[in-house]
């Protein structure tokens, strides 16, 4: 059993279905190493054509706790504040959200296969809400699952935890990672793939650098090189 998704596997989730759409998310979801969130409030308008790229909206909510009587920060587990030692009964909810943006470039093949969905599904550019998809989080799973059994595809194994898992849209987005590092694993290639992630700690994009470099076992079997 292995841990990660190769191409050729998502090659063969392509060719596992019929529909456009359903092959086109599993696409993007490789192609593009978006999240699942990403790529199903991907609009019309944010493809251009012309450039061959996506402009990706990250939003991430943040709660933020704070005392009732000095509203000073808290943290989910205190119990006392640390600023005017007040107990903690109930803290004041701050909802923030953080919206960044990223600008992706599209291979070719891909860029023609959104193309020809957008003009199948008469779906118009000046209408700036209109989504590429149309579709919730629990399909988009659904999709990506059963494309997975009709592909025939075994369910992963957690290299972290050792836990078996099925074969879900991030698992796409872990196929991209792993890939990108088998090819160029450079501190360059690290940080042009973070900045495509949208990954806002260097530490969480170096996890695939581990997997995919096998650095470990070549500087394992380096020191016996030459000897019996």
């Amino acid at each position: 059993m292995k841990a990660y998704l190769e191409p050729k596997d998502i090659d063969l989730m392509e060719r596992a279905v019929s529909c456009l759409r359903d092959r086109l998310l599993v696409r993007l979801l490789f192609r593009l190493g978006c999240r699942v969130s990403e790529a199903l409030a991907l609009k019309v308008s944010d493809i251009d054509f012309a450039r061959g790229t996506v402009a990706i909206l990250h939003l991430k909510i943040r709660i933020r706790l704070s005392c009732t009587k000095c509203k000073a920060r808290l943290g989910k587990r205190h119990q006392f504040c640390p600023e005017c030692g007040e107990e903690v009964n109930e803290a004041t909810k701050r909802q923030q959200e953080h919206r960044r943006i990223r600008v992706l470039p599209v291979d070719k093949h891909t860029l023609e296969m959104l193309e020809d969905y957008i003009i199948r599904n008469q779906l118009t550019c000046n209408d700036s809400s209109a989504l590429v998809f149309g579709l919730n989080r629990h399909r988009a799973w659904q999709i990506v699952r059963n494309c997975a059994k009709r592909a025939g595809l075994p369910d992963l194994l957690n290299p972290e935890t050792g836990r078996v898992r099925g074969v879900s849209p991030h698992r796409l987005r872990d196929a991209f990672c792993v890939h990108a590092m088998k090819l160029d694993d450079s501190g360059d290639a690290l940080r042009l793939l973070q900045e495509h992630l949208g990954h806002a700690s260097f530490n969480t994009t170096a996890r695939y650098r581990k997997v995919a470099g096998e650095e470990h076992r070549r500087w394992y079997e380096s020191l016996w090189n030459g000897t019996v």
